[in-house]
């Protein structure tokens, strides 16, 4: 029985009649440094005629584990998919991360999971990779274990920019700034949310800029820092330049916080559609405005950055 490319479930198990090369992990954001593990796992199974397999995880194992210290997803479980779906990986599998698991030791990890379920030949992982009850299992472990259930274990060195290892750590601090060009360099690509087009209050028509009010479709979802913005935004028809509010409206007062996108050059209804929103550059704080007039000065110059920035982005 051979598992799907993207099954949610841990499957009975993958064909034997080649192996498996395995990498395992959280992956959140699928950054570069992720990106180098998956096209090594490739890069061997094509070359020892073996299958490649992704094991990851859903929810994010800090959720069960200690809750109150997981962070917001760089990536939901959907984009994520997508994203790995790139990569030419032959499976990716998705196991459902849950108390039980996070008391497996390291040994009953590898054994039932790795071996037993994924029949694993060469497991490749990250340089930070720990695993197991407490994250108590590492290289070393993995090692031994190895050695003794006849399977090889190598480690990916680190992806740098500006000297400093990419971790989904650093994106999400870089995010939290504000920075999401860095957050592109560490990540391979523009950060991205995919969003829900609401009603709003249509106040950005009134003022002479149409808006379409956005809904996070994911809770979780880590959103980057309050400001104005240059994006690009696709939906289901076509890609369109746009400046995009993000946070508070605080020259209305009483107004609730506000995801708001303006698209260049475009004069229709999204309403009811799925958008998904590139964070190119951050141009300007949030800040109040004297009057209406003087707001609609200023996003008359935010439009016309982001179209400048846009051209050359």
């Amino acid at each position: 029985m051979s598992a799907t490319p993207f099954d949610m479930g841990l499957p009975p198990g993958l064909p034997r009649d080649h192996g498996t090369v395995v990498t395992v992990g959280t992956f959140d954001g699928v950054h570069r440094g992720h990106w180098a593990v998956l096209q090594e796992i490739r890069r061997r199974a094509a070359a020892t005629g073996r299958r490649s397999v992704l094991l990851t995880f859903d929810p994010h194992p800090l959720r069960i584990v200690r809750p109150g210290h997981a962070p917001p997803l760089l990536t939901t479980p959907i984009e994520k998919k997508e994203i790995i779906a790139e990569s030419g990986l032959d499976y990716a599998v998705f196991l459902a991360f849950t108390p039980e698991l996070s008391r497996y030791e390291p040994r009953r990890f590898v054994t039932e999971v790795l071996v037993g379920r994924l029949g694993v030949d060469e497991l490749v992982i990250g340089h930070d990779h720990g695993f197991g009850r407490g994250r108590s299992g590492g290289v070393g472990t993995l090692r031994s274990i190895g050695e003794e259930l006849g399977f090889a274990v190598d480690v990916v060195p680190p992806v740098t920019v500006g000297g400093e290892p990419i971790s989904s750590s650093r994106i999400r601090a870089a995010l939290r700034a504000g920075d999401v060009e860095v957050a592109e360099r560490a990540l391979g690509r523009p950060y991205a949310v995919r969003t829900l087009v609401v009603r709003g209050e249509g106040r950005g028509r009134q003022l002479g800029f149409p808006t379409a009010n956005l809904a996070v479709s994911s809770s979780d979802k880590l959103l980057p820092a309050t400001g104005i913005y240059a994006v690009h935004a696709t939906t289901r028809a076509s890609c369109h330049g746009g400046a995009l509010h993000l946070g508070p409206r605080p020259t209305f007062a009483g107004s609730p916080p506000t995801i708001e996108l303006h698209l260049l050059d475009y004069d229709g209804d999204l309403y009811g559609e799925e958008v998904r929103v590139d964070f190119v550059r951050r141009l300007r704080d949030v800040r109040p405005f004297d009057g209406v007039e003087a707001l609609i000065a200023q996003m008359r110059e935010d439009v016309e950055e982001a179209r400048r920035v846009l051209e050359v982005a």
